[in-house]
């Protein structure tokens, strides 16, 4: 973990040693990189305003020497821009300050099951191509605008191609296992991306396998 807050630095990592993790930390950016770099971890949890360099440069450093440790990165700004350039840096997750501990366990939680497997620079099925690092989507040439949580299920799909994928796991990789709201959720944002990636291009790529899930296949 990596922040300039002492306090709250001390109260989280005491937390996460409580429920059984094992906590590194950090004061400043230099610092969280040099870990970072020299260690094998589960999740970074990283805070977005440092001293030494800040927690986009950390996180596009990483992801520049292609490591793909799982990056969850915390924020004082609730802007939408700012949590854009939070996942447009490479960050998987990210939270709002102040924010309830157990939903940051959670989060761990859910991106350490997801896990840190070395990422393609391009998902493609067909035509179809998604770049996780600039979130650029298109179809043959055509682009393609997506909202971030529409790009995050199709990201999901696409990266299991040809497989069936149930509401459960898209929920548990999109929303995180701790979401509560209706499970129906997943049908309006498939709904949604048919609408942008397959319907104007004649295209039927996403598929509804009745009773299990979802599959995206190549149709071109």
């Amino acid at each position: 973990m990596v922040d300039d807050e002492h306090s709250l630095l001390c109260a989280i990592a005491a937390g996460l040693e409580a429920e059984g993790f094992a906590v590194d930390t950090a004061t400043t950016g230099t610092d969280g990189l040099w870990l970072a770099r020299e260690n094998d971890y589960s999740v970074i949890v990283l805070d977005i305003m440092l001293p030494g360099m800040n927690g986009y440069q950390i996180c596009a450093a990483l992801r520049a020497a292609h490591n793909w440790t799982p990056v969850i990165m915390l924020t004082a700004k609730d802007g939408d821009f700012d949590q854009v350039e939070a996942l447009d840096t490479g960050a998987d997750d990210y939270l709002i300050k102040p924010f309830s501990f157990p939903v940051l366990l959670a989060r761990l939680r859910a991106l350490i099951r997801r896990g840190g497997g070395e990422r393609p620079t391009v998902l493609s099925v067909g035509d179809l191509t998604l770049d996780p690092a600039t979130k650029r989507v298109a179809r043959a040439d055509a682009a393609i605008v997506l909202t971030t949580r529409e790009f995050s299920v199709l990201e999901f799909l696409v990266s299991r191609a040809g497989s069936v994928v149930s509401k459960a796991d898209v929920l548990g990789a999109v929303w995180d296992f701790d979401f509560d709201g209706d499970p129906n959720i997943v049908e309006v944002y498939v709904r949604r991306l048919r609408n942008k990636v397959d319907r104007p291009f004649g295209r039927e790529s996403i598929e509804t396998m009745r009773g299990s899930g979802y599959r995206v296949i190549d149709d071109a």
